[in-house]
């Protein structure tokens, strides 16, 4: 006998090469471990079964009927299996469903297209008119997103100004490699386009961790000198965010710092060379996961400009970075300590997770499967951990939401105590 008002979330997986059979499995185990009735179902599917996407959702109303669902495909699929252990499946056949039991919880799933969004300059009322959730009902969100036709910084923008605070986790599915863009399922309908997400509010408390895999080198710069998403000009900064006076181009920084580096640092910048802008402004000790990673797209050798993955402004801070396995790994396993600390300090327990992870980690990175996900139970124990290897992750740092490259989001949910 389950307790009614007991939140309940459980995982499972199958990698069967029939689809039929790979959701019989999925369901079947997770009814097995679920008990009473679901609230919520989260599927993502490999887009080994891309061909097979318009069939899922036919299949799955007629095997489990639940209130609401929610899911995409994805480059690979992570969910439990049935030994109870958590697997990173990438490119092979895998399906990996969720279900919730969540008493107490209001949940709305949408569907929104870019022509449906707001200009960015309507007030809060227009977006949560758009979404049917009211913002004081603090409601946390959960969105999948096709990459070519959602608008998604404009939606995410917008999200974050009429919900202020609220997390909002997710992804970028996708596609079938057909030319028929992302599979986006919501309520057991099919959608090439847009964004599908689910908002959850009341006995909910949807936590965040979210892993960069980066680590800064040098110090910190100040923009003096920016347009658009071209750095024009920076005044090198020290520790303490005190100026040391000296103006330069960006890519005369940067190859005074490549000579400061080890040589397998420098060989390192090479081809993973990022650039973090500083989330918080008004912090002065800037440590990992302080910053906004961004792409380093290219350079102009006749001014010495740098351009980067998104807008830049005078006054901002920028730190480079660089990426490997092992910082990737020590990145997560500090984000994951520190939230493990903080849990045990509020003894409150998780109920259920999810992953979204770049396509570029996993074992390609690593050079060994399940690393990610391994390193999550490692520290956050019996926690059912469902997700998908994204085209780009959602997430939010310094207060804001972002669509973020190379990173692990988890989205940690646990009843609100």
């Amino acid at each position: 006998m389950y307790a009614q008002n007991q939140m309940q979330w459980v995982s499972a997986l199958s990698t069967r090469p029939s689809l039929e059979s790979a959701l019989k499995e999925v369901i079947e185990q997770a009814d097995r471990d679920l008990e009473g009735p679901a609230d919520l179902a989260l599927i993502f599917i490999s887009s080994a079964f891309a061909s097979e996407y318009s069939r899922l959702m036919p299949l799955l109303r007629e095997l489990l009927p639940v209130p609401a669902i929610l899911g995409c495909g994805g480059g690979g699929v992570i969910g439990t299996n049935r030994g109870g252990l958590t697997e990173e499946v990438e490119g092979s056949p895998a399906v990996s469903l969720s279900l919730a039991r969540l008493p107490g919880v209001n949940v709305r799933t949408f569907h929104i297209s870019a022509e449906e969004l707001p200009d960015l300059d309507s007030p809060p009322d227009t977006w949560v008119d758009l979404l049917g959730v009211p913002a004081h009902e603090e409601p946390q969100f959960i969105i999948l997103a096709d990459p070519f036709s959602a608008k998604i910084n404009d939606l995410l923008q917008g999200l974050d100004y009429a919900y202020p605070g609220a997390p909002k986790v997710g992804g970028l599915a996708g596609g079938d490699g057909a030319g028929r863009g992302a599979a986006l399922f919501c309520n057991y309908q099919l959608y090439r386009e847009g964004t599908v997400g689910v908002a959850l509010s009341g006995n909910i408390v949807l936590e965040t961790i979210v892993a960069q895999g980066c680590r800064p080198i040098g110090h910190p710069y100040r923009v003096t000198e920016g347009e658009r998403n071209i750095l024009l000009k920076l005044e090198e900064q020290t520790d303490d965010t005190g100026s040391r006076g000296i103006e330069r181009s960006p890519l005369e920084a940067l190859r005074e710092l490549v000579q400061t580096l080890s040589e397998a640092d420098r060989e390192l910048a090479q081809h993973s060379l990022f650039v973090g802008l500083v989330s918080d402004e008004f912090k002065f000790k800037l440590e990992p996961g302080d910053f906004l990673i961004r792409n380093l797209l290219g350079v102009d050798p006749k001014v010495g400009a740098i351009a980067i993955g998104d807008r830049v402004r005078p006054g901002q801070r920028i730190q480079f970075h660089l990426r490997d396995a092992r910082t990737s790994a020590e990145d997560l396993e500090m984000l994951l300590d520190r939230y493990q600390r903080a849990t045990e300090d509020r003894g409150t327990s998780n109920m259920g997770a999810l992953m979204f992870s770049c396509l570029g980690r996993g074992e390609g990175l690593y050079g060994q499967s399940n690393f990610d996900s391994k390193l999550f139970g490692r520290y956050l124990k019996n926690i059912p951990l469902s997700g998908f290897f994204c085209n780009g992750e959602i997430g939010p740092v310094g207060g804001s939401t972002f669509l973020h490259g190379y990173t692990s989001v988890f989205g940690i949910c646990r009843q609100n105590s």
